[in-house]
C-alpha cells in the first residue's frame, strides 16, 4: 500500500496549499491512503467543521486533530456525525464527542487503523497516558491480521517522547508520526520490527515564520516579554511537509518511508518513483 501523511495544515495558506497539490499527488504518486493533520487549519488553531470539509474533498481519507482538537466549538457537533476527523484517545476524561482511533477503507477494500495520541511531557495540561491509551487499540487491531496498515498520529512536544512511542509500537503499527511542533526532523527510519518512523512530520505552512506564524508577534515576545497582539498565520509559499510510506499488505510491516517536502523554501524531498 502506498500512504502520504502530511503534517499539520496551518492556516489559509496551508489550507489552500492541500486543496491545490494533494489531488494531482494522489494521482501522480498513486497512493492508497492519506492521512492529513488539520489541527493548525483554521485560522492557526484548531479545525472547523466547513475546513475539515475541505481538506477531506481535496484528497485527506481521514482528518487528525490534536490539543486544539475543539478550540472552534462547532467541531463538538460536527466530529459526532464524519467519522474521517479524528480526536485524540486521550484527549479527556469521560464522555468526549468523537473519537480517537478508527479502521478506514483504503482504495482495493484494504483496512487502515488510523489513531492519534496526545504526549504528556511540556504539554499545557496533563492528558492521559497515551502509551496505554494506544496499547488497546493496537492489540485489538492487529497489523497484517484486521487491518493491512496502522498509522499511530503522536501529538506533543517533546522529541523524546514521540521516539518512545515509535520503539513501543514497533511490531504492531505500520507508521509512527509526530506532529505539534512543526518543524520536520531528519530521522525518518524503519525500526527493527518493521514499524517506520519520524518524530515529526513538519508543517503544511509558511517556513518564513515562527512554526507558521508571522514573526512580528512571537519575536516581540521572546524580546520583550510582554504580548501585543494575538498570534496569526503567516501566508506565503507553502511547504507541504509529510512523510510516504510504503507497506506490505500481508504483514503490515513498512518496507519504505520517504520525507517529504515541497515547495516553499525548505529543501525539496519526494519519493523517486
Amino acid at each position: 500500500m502506498k500512504i502520504l501523511f502530511l503534517g499539520d495544515v496551518m492556516g489559509r495558506a496551508g489550507r489552500a496549499a492541500v486543496m491545490e497539490r494533494l489531488p494531482k499527488l494522489r494521482e501522480a504518486w498513486r497512493l492508497d491512503f492519506v492521512v492529513v493533520n488539520g489541527e493548525n487549519a483554521s485560522n492557526g488553531m484548531g479545525l472547523t467543521g466547513d475546513h475539515a470539509k475541505v481538506l477531506l474533498e481535496a484528497g485527506a481519507d481521514v482528518v487528525t486533530l490534536g490539543d486544539h482538537a475543539f478550540d472552534h466549538k462547532d467541531m463538538l457537533q460536527f466530529i459526532q456525525t464524519e467519522p474521517r476527523v479524528l480526536r485524540p484517545l486521550n484527549f479527556a476524561h469521560g464522555d468526549v464527542p468523537g473519537r480517537g482511533a478508527g479502521v478506514f477503507e483504503a482504495r482495493g477494500g484494504r483496512k487502515v487503523l488510523v489513531a492519534q495520541v496526545l504526549g504528556q511531557v511540556f504539554m499545557k495540561r496533563p492528558f492521559d497516558d497515551p502509551f496505554s491509551a494506544i496499547d488497546k487499540v493496537l492489540r485489538s487491531h492487529p497489523r497484517g491480521g484486521m487491518v493491512q496498515a496502522s498509522i499511530v498520529d503522536m501529538h506533543c512536544e517533546a522529541t523524546s517522547e514521540k521516539m518512545g512511542m515509535g520503539h513501543y509500537c514497533d511490531g504492531r503499527a505500520s507508521l509512527v508520526v509526530g506532529t505539534h511542533t512543526h518543524v520536520p526532523t531528519a530521522d525518518a527510519q524503519i525500526l527493527p520490527g518493521g514499524t517506520a518512523l519520524q518524530s515529526d512530520a513538519g508543517m503544511c505552512g509558511d517556513y518564513d515564520s515562527v512554526i507558521g506564524m508571522e514573526k512580528t508577534e512571537p519575536l516581540r515576545r521572546f524580546v520583550t516579554g510582554m504580548a501585543k497582539g494575538r498570534f496569526t498565520p503567516a501566508v506565503g509559499d507553502v511547504t507541504l511537509s509529510g512523510v510516504y510510506l510504503e507497506t506490505d499488505d500481508r504483514t503490515g510491516i513498512a518496507t519504505r518511508i520517504d520525507m517529504v517536502r515541497l515547495g516553499g523554501r525548505l529543501p525539496q524531498s519526494e519519493p523517486a518513483q
